[in-house]
């Protein structure tokens, strides 16, 4: 199951919390053993908003069916 949370500062360590609904589809309990898999979630405006946009999709969609004739 894949859910966000969010790092906070937890003493000396870094701790998520983990939202009720996955905790309750999980039947979680205090002291249970988790495998947690680290994914960082990636900003991607920067890439895609930075390209230059010279037409718009239903011209490009055009363009591309003219080519399979």
């Amino acid at each position: 199951m894949a859910t966000e949370a969010i790092v906070k500062k937890w003493g000396n360590s870094l701790g998520i919390i983990l939202p009720r609904d996955v905790v309750e589809d999980e039947h979680l309990h205090a002291e249970d053993k988790i495998i947690v898999q680290i994914v960082k979630k990636a900003d991607l405006t920067d890439i895609f908003g930075s390209l230059p946009r010279t037409m718009s999709g239903q011209e490009f969609k055009d363009m591309v069916r003219k080519g399979w004739n």
